[in-house]
Parts: C-alpha cells; sequence; structure tokens
C-alpha cells in the first residue's frame, strides 16, 4: 500500500552523487595508494566540494561542477598532506565513474516497468553525468539527466527544481524526489515536491525550513513506498 503522500507519483527524480552514485568509490579506488587516508580525504572531499557549491552559489560566482570537485580535492589533498599530480589525476577521473549503488538499476526498472518517468537532477555537469550513467548502464531507465548548468546555481535553489517541472511537464505534487542529501531533500520539499530522504548515511534531520515526507534506508524501499509490489 503507497504512502499516503505517494499516492499520486507520475515521476520519480533522483541525485546523482550519494544517492545513485557512491561517491566515496574514487578515493576507495585508490586506498593502495592513500593508505589510512583514504577515507578522511573521501570525507573532506565532499565537504568541500558542497561547500563550495554552496558559497559560489551566494557569491554569483557560478562555475561547472568538475572545476568545483577539482578545487575541493585540491583543498582536501593539501589539508592532509598529500603531494602527489598522478594520484589527483586518477583520483578525478575515477569520479567520472563512480560505482552506482547496488539497488539502483532494478529500481528504476522496477519504477518504468510500472511506467513511471524517470530522471536525475544533479548539480553534475553534463559530461560527468553522462559518464557516470554509461559506466552503471543505467541510460536506458531514465527519461532526462537534467543538470544546474542548465540555469547557472547550484541546488538548493528553487531555479534548479523547477527544471525537472518545465523538462517532464509534471506538476511538484506529482514528483517523487529522492535524494541521500538531507539538505537537497529539505530544499526539494520547499519547492513542492513528494521528498523520498534516502537517508543511507544516518544523518539527522536538518533544522531548516520544510522537510521530506518520507525517510528510506536504500532505494529498494522506494517503490513500495509508491504501492508498487
Amino acid at each position: 500500500m503507497a504512502h499516503p503522500r505517494f499516492g499520486d507519483i507520475a515521476a520519480c527524480v533522483f541525485d546523482a552523487y550519494g544517492t545513485l552514485f557512491d561517491y566515496n568509490a574514487a578515493a576507495g579506488r585508490h586506498v593502495a595508494a592513500l593508505g589510512d587516508k583514504a577515507a578522511p580525504l573521501a570525507e573532506l572531499w565532499r565537504h568541500k566540494q558542497l561547500q563550495y557549491t554552496w558559497l559560489r552559489s551566494l557569491m554569483g560566482r557560478y562555475t561547472g561542477f568538475w572545476q568545483v570537485t577539482g578545487d575541493a580535492l585540491d583543498f582536501s589533498m593539501g589539508e592532509l598532506g598529500i603531494e602527489d599530480d598522478a594520484l589527483r589525476a586518477r583520483l578525478m577521473e575515477a569520479y567520472r565513474t563512480l560505482d552506482a549503488y547496488p539497488e539502483v538499476r532494478e529500481t528504476l526498472a522496477t519504477l518504468r516497468a510500472h511506467g513511471l518517468r524517470t530522471a536525475i537532477l544533479s548539480n553534475g555537469e553534463p559530461g560527468m553525468l553522462e559518464a557516470a550513467v554509461d559506466a552503471a548502464g543505467i541510460g536506458d531507465s531514465l527519461d532526462a539527466v537534467l543538470s544546474v548548468e542548465e540555469v547557472g546555481i547550484f541546488k538548493p535553489h528553487p531555479s534548479v527544481y523547477q527544471l525537472v517541472v518545465d523538462r517532464l511537464g509534471v506538476p511538484p505534487a506529482k514528483v517523487s524526489f529522492q535524494s541521500s542529501n538531507a539538505w537537497d531533500a529539505n530544499g526539494a520539499a520547499a519547492f513542492g515536491f513528494r521528498v523520498a530522504w534516502c537517508n543511507r548515511f544516518g544523518q539527522g534531520q536538518e533544522r531548516i525550513p520544510s522537510a521530506p515526507d518520507a525517510e528510506i534506508k536504500t532505494l529498494a524501499e522506494l517503490p513500495p513506498l509508491l504501492g508498487i509490489a
């Protein structure tokens, strides 16, 4: 039986990094080179990556997510005392083809089989997203891959979420939006989407306006939430 807030959904839209794709995989592939700095690097890299998107949005100094990702990696490597240009290049290249979480492919296929439209809405640049989608083999299960590059500002600005409405032609109340990032979940809820927060990492609820309609641990819990057997 569907969750009461998800009974009339026409489209399911997903954040990319941390929701569909494991951003820790880039550092994880280079544990041999990073040693005990692999986990701290992955954590700090992600933290600075997000921080730079918010700061650039506030400053009105948008640049592509690839540049932001590289800047965040440079800061993180500097903080951890890692000086290795070749390793930096390998880490950046690994970010293009991050591993998809195990349930992603089956979940998307299930949604499509039940007539739901599916899309990605991400801070990532189109080229980054295309590479990740191709590596995961999920392109056939997506109706659209939407990037903030179209509006020149990062999430959680409302104009980003408006891309879904404009491209898919579905009103906000009929969109189920999934993100592992609590701040993104709240931003999407504030816009008017129905939101399932995929709390993969056991985060606490954010103290900012609006809140997700439901909380799940993996995307495998989404079809039952929508009333799909």
